[in-house]
């Protein structure tokens, strides 16, 4: 698949797959293009040439809302919360196409006891890890076939950026088929089956999590000196 803005390319040729039920983390620095890739898996960004498919189906310039409607759910980062609004009237609007959204909603505070204390408060009081956590619980009342985040540690601190990925591992297991863009390399490959290094839009290296955690040239670029101790 290939993307970009104007007359730049940003995403140059990439080829990957996320199975179902699978975390796939893709890392790389800033610039790489991992946002440009996940807006475009979205249908917020137009594909250049390639094909994007969802269970065998093409849905390459598919509209975001049709994504959308499809299973494509993307948490951005920043996590783009309605700030003036409650907890509730978020999540109400994460589950503007699904028919089922009270149901949906139920289910996700049952997920997150903390977001159902804070049902009534306003959503931009929240702390950084709160308002993250109703980002991905908004993005889960659409019931997604796959959740797409971007950069979910941005702005926190580290022992919040553990519980933020503890709690995506834990998505996992409850069926959840996630593709995570992150910077943080460490917090990534730490919990993902799968992963890939996004170079100026070539993908330059894939393998499992721990292969990669243990590739000489990733520890090297992205993991930094002491990276288990920090982590582990």
């Amino acid at each position: 698949m290939r993307c970009g803005y104007g007359n730049l390319a940003v995403i140059k040729g990439v080829s990957l797959h996320v199975e179902q039920g699978e975390i796939v983390s893709l890392i790389g620095a800033n610039g790489a293009g991992k946002t440009s890739l996940l807006k475009a898996i979205a249908g917020l960004l137009p594909a250049w040439g390639g094909t994007i498919r969802l269970d065998g189906r093409d849905i390459t310039g598919a509209p975001a809302w049709r994504g959308i409607s499809r299973g494509v759910v993307l948490v951005p980062e920043g996590r783009g919360i309605f700030a003036d609004m409650s907890v509730m009237d978020n999540l109400v609007i994460g589950g503007y196409r699904n028919r089922d959204r009270l149901l949906a909603i139920e289910r996700v505070l049952d997920q997150f006891p903390r977001l159902r204390e804070r049902q009534r408060q306003i959503a931009g009081t929240l702390s950084g890890g709160e308002q993250q956590m109703l980002a991905i619980a908004r993005a889960l009342v659409g019931m997604p076939r796959i959740l797409l985040l971007d950069e979910p540690s941005t702005g926190l601190a580290p022992l919040i950026v553990k519980d933020v990925f503890e709690m995506v591992r834990a998505l996992r297991s409850q069926g959840v088929t996630i593709f995570l863009v992150e910077q943080n390399a460490v917090a990534a490959l730490g919990i993902a089956d799968r992963g890939y290094v996004l170079e100026t839009g070539e993908v330059i290296l894939e393998g499992s999590g721990e292969a990669l955690r243990e590739n000489p040239e990733v520890k090297r670029a992205y993991l930094g000196k002491g990276y288990r101790e920090v982590w582990e």
